[in-house]
């Protein structure tokens, strides 16, 4: 029988959960033990596909198609195994579900309520994923207190309650505020959390206190007396210049060896060897590069966070620092701030503000000669930009963005024109892909065939497809079973490419992305003709 973890969250939101699941699971998945996660959002959305990036950060997408919260990249990434439809739930979900149920009778003669007919359900896709697991780590977002998410930890009390205390363990999430004034830190607010958590009938058997500056014996030992947990039980995650420095930071504090402990778990020696290199080689870099991000949501960077870190992963394979420059694709500056960077990465995205603005970075990279990356959108506008300033198509543009464009070089697929609906109806989760022979990308993957995660509507409008190709627009990656282009490449560039897909969901530390690969060691070679000055550096919370 698998036995649980209920990850919980009080004080502010967006304390690190996420990452304190992931860090977790892969002490425990270091020690020789089956771990998954499962992220619970109290949203009513059935899924974060319609929201705008602002509001919830990026939507990751899983191979098998499900649109899921941020957190799931985390799970892949610390883990190096793929999530699934399974691994994320919101209210929305579990609503639509149990009132789908009363529709058909399935509740014939009971009045449908909260508990048990909700919680049940929640209970339900807590252990869909438990099969071959020796613990499942279960993230409930927001924060303790919240109406929204009264359901779910009402569920994970009851699950404690049917399955045993040696079964399921709560690991509570909280702020540790340092007051600048009186140069104090405060133990109050984590003392009230853990209170309001008490009073719908849980006890935390271990309290992560997020810090900027380090807990004293003083302050531990008043944290575990006021909230009844041992001494060693008061784990402290400080501010780390990389997120994958925190399964460290926890194993010297003793977390996984509390985990095993209380959940009376078996496990073999620790071995964290690989995980201690790769943190090693972000701290020893061998070079410099400075990469800009145009986009629409530089002000959120959790609306890049995949792209983010296959960045970070791609300067691990190239044993270089990646020095990303948030630009804002609206910003009357732009040239300017494209002066001296190494490569250019265009993302993904909807909606057409700021298009404009992403057509001119694509034409300054093709221009100039700057490495190229496009993302999604990015090799939209890529197609655009070419049909237009080489092509001269006057006016070419997106139906997404110009119905009425008398050249829609990108235009949606017929069954896409039927679509009604907007939630989880657009390409989603894993198509394969063939490569042309010779190009860049069949050199970066070093395979003719490859499958990766798609999120989009519009497509590469064949109609157009030879004109592009005639004049240096290179197809090189096709689904074969619609005939759709997902790779596109220039003729007369250094390293150009963009693609239909998003790598970026599928790269890992342990196994950076091909493509993002060899787009840094481009811009590694443009750097060494021509040098940028880096940004400042970007901690991680």
């Amino acid at each position: 029988m698998a036995k649980y973890i209920f990850v919980t969250g009080g004080v502010v939101s967006s304390l690190g959960k996420g990452i304190t699941a992931s860090s977790l699971a892969k002490l425990l998945q270091s020690r020789g033990l089956a771990v998954t996660c499962v992220k619970c959002d109290p949203y009513i959305n059935v899924d974060p596909g319609t929201m705008n990036p602002y509001q919830h950060g990026e939507v990751f997408v899983t191979e098998d198609g499900a649109e899921a919260d941020l957190d799931l990249g985390h799970y892949e990434r610390f883990l190096n195994i793929d999530m699934h439809h399974t691994n994320n739930f919101t209210a929305g979900k579990v609503y639509e579900t149990v009132i789908a149920k009363e529709r058909r009778g399935e509740f014939l003669g009971t009045t449908v309520q909260v508990i048990p007919h909700i919680t049940d359900e929640i209970k339900h896709r807590y252990r869909l994923v438990n099969k071959g697991m020796d613990v499942v780590i279960v993230e409930i977002g927001g924060t303790v207190g919240d109406i929204e998410s009264l359901p779910f930890l009402e569920a994970a009390r009851q699950t404690e309650m049917e399955l045993g205390q040696d079964n399921v363990l709560f690991v509570h999430v909280t702020l540790i505020p340092y007051i600048k004034a009186s140069e104090e830190l405060k133990t109050k607010p984590t003392q009230h959390s853990v209170g309001k958590l008490r009073e719908i009938g849980i006890n935390p058997d271990i309290i992560v206190c997020r810090t900027e500056k380090p807990l004293s014996n003083e302050i531990k030992a008043k944290i575990a007396l006021f909230c009844s947990v041992p001494r060693e039980s008061v784990i402290e995650a400080p501010d780390v210049p990389s997120i994958y420095e925190v399964p460290l930071v926890f194993h010297k504090q003793g977390l996984d060896e509390q985990v095993l402990m209380l959940l009376r778990l078996r496990a073999t020696s620790r071995d964290l060897s690989e995980w201690q290199h790769v943190v090693q080689r972000i701290h020893n870099p061998k070079g410099d590069v400075t990469i800009a991000l145009a986009g629409k949501y530089t002000e959120l960077k959790d609306a890049y966070k995949s792209v983010h870190e296959a960045l970070a992963h791609a300067g691990l394979a190239n044993e270089t620092k990646v020095h990303i420059r948030y630009i804002d694709v609206l910003s009357p500056n732009l040239e300017k701030s494209l002066e001296d960077v190494h490569g250019i990465l265009v993302p993904g995205g909807f909606g057409d503000r700021g298009i404009d603005g992403k057509i001119r970075v694509v034409q300054i990279a093709r221009e100039r000669k700057i490495p190229y990356l496009g993302l999604c959108l990015g090799m939209q506008i890529a197609t655009i930009e070419f049909a237009r300033n080489v092509l001269k198509l006057s006016g070419a543009h997106s139906t997404e963005f110009d119905p009425k464009s008398r050249y829609p070089v990108i235009d949606l697929m017929p069954e896409q024109k039927n679509v009604k609906d907007l939630g989880a109806t657009m390409r989603l989760g894993s198509y394969q892909c063939q490569l042309k022979k010779g190009s860049l990308a069949y050199k970066a993957y070093g395979a003719a065939a490859i499958s990766e995660r798609h999120r989009h509507r519009y497509e590469l409008n064949n109609k157009f497809r030879k004109l592009l190709e005639e004049a240096g627009f290179i197809i090189s990656g096709v689904n074969p079973a619609k005939n759709l282009a997902e790779i596109v490449e220039l003729r007369d560039h250094p390293w150009f490419v963009a693609v239909q897909f998003h790598p970026e969901f599928k790269s890992r530390p342990q196994s950076p992305h091909p493509l993002f690969a060899n787009f840094v060691a481009a811009a590694l070679r443009r750097g060494q003709e021509k040098p940028a000055s880096p940004p400042s550096p970007i901690l991680y919370a």
